[in-house]
């Protein structure tokens, strides 16, 4: 049991950083602060005490917004999100209806806000659909994934599997064309008609032996509360770094699909790596119906057909400040935060993606960044922690143990970096979903409760949750900014 215990293979995740301008403080803090004072000293000076005190309005406003937090963060770096949510607001962006008088035009996807920009592109030799973004010059392709139950597996066969996705992602990496890659993770209630069904056609009734018995109870208590759930990995190619290989390969659209078509195959051969089953590519319907339902949870994904991405959008969105309405539905996304710090199993996000009842997608987006890159960020923030440790020995200021924490990681980095691994960096989000605002904040509470347990911290992204759905709950390999 020790020796098992031993053998058991464990990850860590760094610290995430917080430098800042002086201090640790951020530059909106930094501004705040120095508001503050040029509102105190010159008053201070000109009319003395009752100068001040007449003036504490506005300065005492500066050092509130430096030192008050809310939702988890100071209010200063609240205060930009929060001006722009306001000024969406009053122009009526935070509000989308559909237009079923002025039909889309062809090869265009009925989604709200900037996403209203993708291009559809059907791969003739592949049949998938890739989705081309003309704004960020990206084109994307998403393929359903199936895998075995991971938590049975040993801790050998684990391992080995970790390290076969880490070898895929490096691969994708190594090749400095891919934009990003998008793991989505969908959890939709189910109400084990499939289990029940199949029991009622091909079960043993017998009530004398003691397996079917026990059988029968388990499907009584456990099946109504029971999960469906679906993977799908979305891979993005990036059109300018990929010029030189679409010129090869024809010029165009139709050689950026092909070229993709190549990093697709990269990707196959690293998922069988990992002993991960790759179903297919989905095609234009496959998608519609994916983007159909993520907007529309009472539709039935085998109901919706031959869905057309040209009407597969929602139909009316309205935008709140911490939640978001779309059609039968109400949302709301929550940033993973901060990962575990401590050794844990690969395997620690079981409490948080089997949690039961609950409709939600977990998404991961992982960014490759080349070695020149990641390396130039490496010494930048060595530079800053030192520049921050002499200005708190200049002033006096205790060191935190977590700046030393947090320079280890960033030395640990480096040497991970100078031994040939990839660098990636990588953002995870929660999209929740309930049919009534009620119902909603009583998922995210359970959500949270469920993250604390899997060693991580959430936060709820505020003001600009419509964005932030459709990074979170979407196969579209978007950029996200948490």
């Amino acid at each position: 049991m020790t020796d098992a215990a031993q053998s058991q293979f464990t990850v860590r995740f760094g610290r995430r950083p917080r430098r800042g301008l002086l201090l640790g403080l951020s530059a909106f803090r930094v501004a705040c602060i120095a508001c503050a004072a040029a509102t105190f000293v010159p008053m201070m000076f000109v009319a003395g005490a009752p100068g001040a005190a007449a003036s504490s309005p506005l300065w005492l406003t500066f050092l509130v917004l430096a030192f008050a937090r809310w939702g988890g963060q100071p209010a200063a770096e609240l205060a930009p999100t929060a001006g722009h949510f306001l000024f969406r607001k009053a122009r009526g962006q935070t509000r989308y209806r559909a237009r079923p008088d002025r039909p889309r035009p062809a090869g265009t996807l009925a989604l709200p806000g900037d996403a209203a920009s993708l291009r559809l592109h059907i791969d003739e030799e592949s049949g998938a659909a890739m989705l081309h973004d003309p704004h960020a010059q990206t084109l994307t392709a998403v393929a359903l994934v199936r895998h075995p139950a991971y938590v049975l597996l040993s801790p050998e066969e684990q391992a080995r599997r970790v390290h076969g996705w880490g070898r895929a992602l490096a691969g994708l990496s190594a090749t400095g064309t891919c934009a990003r890659v998008q793991v989505l993770e969908v959890s939709l209630p189910d109400s084990g008609r499939g289990i029940t069904g199949w029991w009622d056609a091909h079960g043993v009734k017998d009530p004398r032996q003691w397996a079917v018995r026990e059988y029968e109870e388990l499907m009584r208590t456990c099946a109504p509360a029971a999960s469906t759930h679906r993977t799908l990995i979305a891979i993005s190619l990036d059109l300018r770094k990929a010029r030189r290989h679409i010129r090869q390969a024809g010029r165009g659209m139709a050689g950026a699909a092909a070229f993709l078509r190549q990093e697709m195959t990269s990707l196959e051969a690293g998922l069988r790596a990992a002993d991960l089953q790759l179903t297919g590519w989905l095609d234009e319907p496959e998608l519609a119906a994916t983007l159909r339902a993520a907007y529309d949870p009472v539709v039935d994904r085998e109901d919706l057909g031959t869905c057309a991405l040209s009407t597969a959008g929602p139909v009316a969105v309205d935008e709140h400040w911490d939640y978001l309405r779309h059609d039968t539905g109400f949302s709301a996304v929550l940033w993973v935060s901060e990962w575990p710090r401590v050794a844990v199993p690969p395997f620690f996000l079981h409490a948080l993606v089997f949690q039961q009842g609950i409709r939600k997608t977990l998404s991961l987006t992982l960014e490759p960044v080349s070695a020149e890159a990641a390396l130039r960020d490496i010494r930048k923030a060595k530079v800053e922690y030192a520049t921050d440790a002499a200005q708190k020995a200049k002033l006096g200021t205790i060191a935190d143990l977590s700046d030393s924490v947090e320079r280890d990681d960033v030395l640990e980095r480096e040497r991970a970096l100078i031994s040939g691994h990839a660098d990636i960096r990588f953002t995870g989000m929660l999209a929740i979903t309930a049919a009534t605002r009620d119902g909603l904040e009583a998922a995210v509470a359970e959500i949270s409760r469920a993250a604390i347990q899997s060693g991580c911290e959430t936060r709820r992204l505020y003001g600009r949750q419509a964005r932030a759905f459709a990074a979170a709950s979407l196969p579209l390999a978007r950029r996200v900014s948490a």
